[in-house]
């Protein structure tokens, strides 16, 4: 089992910027991917970057990229979600998420991925 732990989320104006922060624990050998996903009420949940912990890829959702930067710091066993330049769409629950070991893809699709935090909420104010 994993455990997965959001935080960093908050209220902010449009042009701010946010951090969130996702601490794994439990049995994190063997994750092949881990992600960041988001989802406003009444929509979907999609995939905002997931990255790859062998280090062969990352992908952004398009209305993200140039604006968030997804990254890991091995040592505190911690993924980031760097938010900048947030818009009021931005504004949703984040999610953290992890793959097993059987994955063999790091997609931005909420299904492939069986471990969730609680999540954490930004809200983006014009």
């Amino acid at each position: 089992q994993v455990q997965l732990v959001e935080s960093g989320g908050g209220s902010v104006q449009a042009g701010g910027s946010l951090r969130l922060s996702c601490v794994a624990s439990g049995n994190t050998y063997g994750i092949r991917c881990m992600g960041w996903f988001r989802q406003a009420p009444g929509n979907e949940r999609e995939g905002v970057a997931t990255f790859s912990t062998g280090g062969h890829s990352i992908y952004y959702a398009d209305s993200v990229k140039g604006r968030f930067t997804i990254s890991q710091d091995n040592a505190k066993n911690t993924l980031y979600l760097q938010m900048t330049s947030l818009k009021p769409e931005d504004s949703a629950m984040y999610y953290c998420a992890s793959t097993g070991p059987a994955a063999v893809d790091c997609p931005l699709s909420a299904p492939y991925y069986g471990y969730w935090g609680q999540g954490t909420q930004v809200t983006v104010s014009s």
